[in-house]
């Protein structure tokens, strides 16, 4: 495939945005090359620069479950234009939108809207903070809740220990209220909870993690850290940016049967624009102003555009046959598992729903220690020949590919054979 409009554009980007792109897993670092020029897209395909089509497997990060460019959600976005874009005060529509978010997730009486998921969970924890006037807070290895100073931390040794910056520009005070437990690991959370008793605020995860690719919980390991939660007075933020809305119509929470004090939520709830939530119960949303004295505001939060764009979503997924969607991804995960199986490469597949990671690892994959065994070499290659047959997947092995529902039989198969074609010819060499 040819891809010199792409090149060209990432040098011309370099110049004047800091690395070429405004995310950084966007610039492809970890799988070498230069990145995907988009031009537009539709259902499960994407189209580039250089108008080469892909089967797409990023879906805007896991935005976009029902496909790009679903016509339903653009005909009320160009209705909703018709009126405005913004007015930076309430609309009916914002009501519409937060009583069927709240009737939806179990966890949730009332919701704030804000405009990415980083400003979700930079809120929840501000208003865990603000509601026990406690600071510390728990965060578990290799989950991601966005670019927010306090957790942008990770731990030392994996065992209980106080935060350490991994981004220059993070104070070493904001690290050291921030206490880093390995995923799956409830020993080591009962011990960090007893060693700083009284003063943590809260805990935030990831309930099935999409961040270091994905890696369940194991059994009782929800249900352990909700109850611990509870006892010690905690606030438990389920970060559900990534799995709300992915595997049912609700949380992944519904599916559980965990309920968390606070819910960030993003990606689907804004059809494929900039929407997010937090929300929990009555008393702590209370606390949030102008009822209460915990600040946040947001000039776009809630727009109608936005809102217009996750309603429509929220309002199609009420009619999908998310099981059928998950049976799609078992079936397309259970033909890469063999095709890889044959090769005698050495690889992990974990799979939760509609969402996915093959890691090149012998290990189990159960936390982010197990993750950093994967061999990167082997996927950037593994990512290369699949892009250039025409499957475009996430660039880097720590990421999740989705599935939705615009994903046809005859694409999970052309993805097999795929793959089959990456196996063979890593065999030959």
């Amino acid at each position: 495939m040819k891809r010199k409009r792409s090149e060209q554009l990432f040098k011309q980007a370099a110049c004047c945005i800091p690395g070429g792109v405004n995310s950084p897993v966007r610039a492809f670092a970890s799988v070498g090359g230069s990145p995907l020029f988009l031009e537009r897209a539709r259902g499960s395909r994407v189209f580039d620069a250089d108008r080469n089509s892909y089967l797409d497997y990023v879906m805007s990060w896991g935005a976009l479950v029902l496909g790009h460019a679903h016509p339903l959600v653009l005909t009320k976005l160009k209705q909703a234009m018709d009126k405005g874009t913004s007015f930076g005060a309430p609309t009916e529509k914002e009501i519409v939108f937060a009583r069927k978010i709240c009737a939806a997730v179990p966890s949730i009486d009332k919701l704030r809207m804000v405009s990415s998921g980083t400003e979700a969970t930079m809120s929840a924890i501000r208003l865990a903070r603000g509601y026990t006037g406690k600071d510390k807070i728990i965060k578990f290895e290799g989950c991601y809740h966005g670019s927010v100073d306090s957790l942008l931390v990770k731990a030392g040794s994996g065992q209980a220990t106080l935060g350490i910056p991994t981004s220059l520009g993070v104070s070493k005070a904001l690290a050291e209220d921030t206490l880093v437990c390995p995923y799956n690991d409830i020993s080591t959370f009962r011990a960090i909870v007893e060693k700083h008793r009284g003063s943590i605020a809260g805990c935030i995860l990831e309930p099935v993690c999409g961040n270091m690719g994905v890696v369940l919980p194991e059994d009782g390991f929800l249900e352990q850290v909700r109850e611990i939660t509870a006892k010690e007075n905690i606030v438990l933020i389920f970060d559900e940016v990534i799995t709300g809305f992915r595997f049912c119509y609700g949380g992944v929470q519904n599916i559980f049967k965990v309920i968390p004090d606070l819910t960030c939520l993003g990606k689907i709830i804004g059809g494929g624009l900039p929407c997010a939530a937090y929300g929990g119960k009555e008393e702590i949303m209370d606390c949030i102003a102008p009822q209460g004295s915990v600040y946040q505001a947001g000039t776009l939060s809630g727009n109608p555009l936005a809102v217009t764009a996750g309603l429509a979503t929220l309002e199609i997924l009420e009619t999908m046959d998310y099981k059928a969607l998950a049976e799609k991804a078992a079936g397309l995960c259970l033909g890469l598992e063999q095709v890889l199986s044959d090769s005698g490469l050495a690889f992990s597949l974990n799979r939760f729903g509609s969402m996915f990671t093959v890691f090149f690892s012998r290990e189990k994959i159960r936390d982010f220690s197990s993750a950093k065994t994967s061999d990167t070499v082997i996927y950037g290659k593994y990512f290369w020949s699949m892009l250039e047959q025409g499957i475009n997947l996430a660039p880097s092995q720590f990421e999740a590919n989705f599935v939705s529902f615009s994903h046809s039989r005859e694409d999970c198969e052309a993805t097999v054979r795929a793959c089959a074609g990456f196996c063979l010819k890593h065999k030959e060499k």
